[in-house]
């Protein structure tokens, strides 16, 4: 699949947007927000958000609040969206959400999204076999401070290796997902570290996989996208918070309950973002490389964080007490 890059935040209403639902939400003091503007990637790691626009658990779960829906290419891109105060909402890696946090973006992590998900590949004709092998090449990741580059970082300090920003000899190249495929047949990259269904494209065009989703992190359990509300937002709609994450649970569940419906649903989104429809099998392959959970794992959050300021992408870590809120989506789920 050659995918055409993604629009830098093109703002498009849900396919599924109504305003004429049975019952509205309204916040504690009776005023129903008017709309929810959602960000979200045409990524596989965004499934669970993907397959809530498409098959319409949000709009359900939030009544009369409208959902409008942006398309990104990166964090970066939504931290600036939620700076500029033009998102209430997104799906965004947990190193991009820490980095807005700390740049004092108030916002907070109310659920997980997915964990693992993502890939490391060297092109074809690269003489990389091996994480060692990377000393001296130039990878990619979607944007510096991503959860990939954080993970990239990770692998290497793993394997005695470091980035050049660090002092070591592995450049770090920031490349769209989509355009990864084009750097990689130009030579400009010798490997890239990114989430799916990216990584089964650069397979597919002969790229050769050299640490799979378990060897990342943690044997597969490391959260990969979050679910990010606007502080504001959240304290002035709580009704309209409590429906998104409705929505987002009922996705959730849709994934695992019904494999079909989530292939057709990420295909039909993918393609309403890039113009360019992947195929079945690349998705099933990519969504077996992901857990679209809900829960977080907090522990690798904490890694996530020590690295992130190791980085130099924050001066300290974030207290994740005040970060993250799963008190709304446990109740939800019956936890």
């Amino acid at each position: 699949m050659a995918c055409s890059p993604q629009p830098e935040a093109s703002t498009t209403p849900a396919s599924n947007d109504t305003t004429t639902a049975t019952s509205a939400e309204t916040d504690a003091s009776g005023t129903e927000a008017a709309e929810l503007r959602l960000g979200v990637f045409p990524n596989v790691t965004h499934t669970a958000g993907l397959v809530g626009i498409h098959e319409g658990t949000f709009q359900k779960s939030l009544g009369g609040t409208a959902l409008k829906v942006s398309h990104f290419a990166n964090g970066s891109q939504i931290n600036e969206a939620f700076a500029a105060g033009a998102l209430d909402a997104a799906y965004v890696g947990p190193g991009p959400a820490m980095n807005a946090f700390m740049q004092g973006v108030p916002l907070k992590i109310y659920a997980g999204a997915a964990k693992a998900g993502a890939v490391l590949v060297a092109r074809e004709g690269s003489d990389v076999e091996d994480v060692p092998g990377l000393s001296g090449a130039a990878v990619a990741v979607p944007t510096r401070g991503s959860t990939q580059d954080i993970s990239l970082r990770h692998l290497l300090h793993e394997n005695g290796l470091a980035a050049t920003d660090e002092g070591g000899d592995v450049t770090i190249v920031p490349i769209n997902p989509a355009d990864m495929p084009a750097a990689f047949s130009t030579g400009q990259v010798e490997a890239a570290l990114v989430q799916e269904p990216w990584g089964v494209v650069l397979e597919n065009q002969g790229g050769k996989l050299i640490v799979d989703e378990r060897g990342i992190w943690a044997d597969g359990d490391y959260t990969t996208t979050v679910l990010v509300v606007s502080t504001e937002y959240a304290e002035q709609h709580p009704e309209a918070l409590r429906g998104l994450l409705a929505g987002h649970l009922k996705a959730v569940n849709l994934v695992t309950e019904q494999p079909d419906v989530t292939v057709k649903a990420v295909a039909d989104q993918i393609e309403e973002m890039t113009d360019k429809r992947p195929a079945d099998d690349e998705l099933e392959a990519a969504l077996a490389r992901t857990d679209v959970s809900w829960d977080i794992n907090l522990d690798s959050m904490g890694e996530y964080a020590a690295l992130n300021e190791e980085a130099g992408f924050a001066r300290q870590s974030p207290d994740l007490n005040e970060l993250v809120d799963l008190s709304v989506i446990k109740e939800l789920a019956g936890e």
